[in-house]
């Protein structure tokens, strides 16, 4: 649903920020420490999960202080909707992937569906380590098992945008997060 220069202003106005931008630099210093201690060395296939995670990668790597390489993988659940659906797969790096230590960003945990389903992937094709970092993790209730080995932020369970996060395809660009208000979910 494409909104007017009106809807967009409207949902800004009414969003409740949870984490203001100085402190998600911090987060992707403390995040970019805590996987460098864990990858250095190891030479990982970095793999950004598109769309949302463009953001975080961007601001994660230049904290990583090791040889490491970027490829990308597209699964899709929200298709700029508000709500989940059926997993889409838009691009696969399949051959990338085997032999590789694989770091998994994603801009959030929410139900964990994505997440788990993209980490199987990685095992199937042959990946011989796979870690996952997510910037946000939601505080709720999940329909999978998936845990992130690295987390920046736990916020409520509650629609968030900025930061990658997106509201109907929008916001992405905010540099801190957000809490949509319930009249605009």
């Amino acid at each position: 649903m494409k909104m007017t220069a009106g809807d967009y202003a409207t949902v800004a106005q009414r969003a409740e920020l949870l984490v203001p931008e100085q402190r998600m630099q911090a987060i992707y210093a403390r995040l970019g420490s805590e996987i460098t201690a864990t990858l250095a060395g190891k030479d990982p296939l970095v793999l950004c999960i598109m769309t949302g995670a463009v953001f975080a990668v961007g601001q994660l790597l230049p904290h990583l202080d090791f040889a490491l390489r970027v490829d990308y993988l597209h699964a899709t659940r929200y298709q700029d909707g508000t709500h989940g659906g059926e997993l889409h797969w838009l691009h696969r790096p399949t051959r990338r992937i085997s032999g590789e230590h694989v770091l998994v960003v994603d801009d959030i945990l929410d139900e964990g569906i994505t997440l788990d389903s993209v980490v199987a992937a990685c095992r199937d094709d042959g990946a011989v380590s796979v870690h996952t970092v997510v910037l946000v993790e939601k505080e709720r209730e999940r329909p999978v098992d998936v845990q992130a080995d690295f987390i920046g932020v736990r916020l409520p369970n509650r629609y968030l945008y900025g930061c990658g996060l997106d509201y109907r395809g929008y916001f992405r660009n905010a540099p801190g997060i957000y809490a949509v208000a319930e009249q605009d979910v």
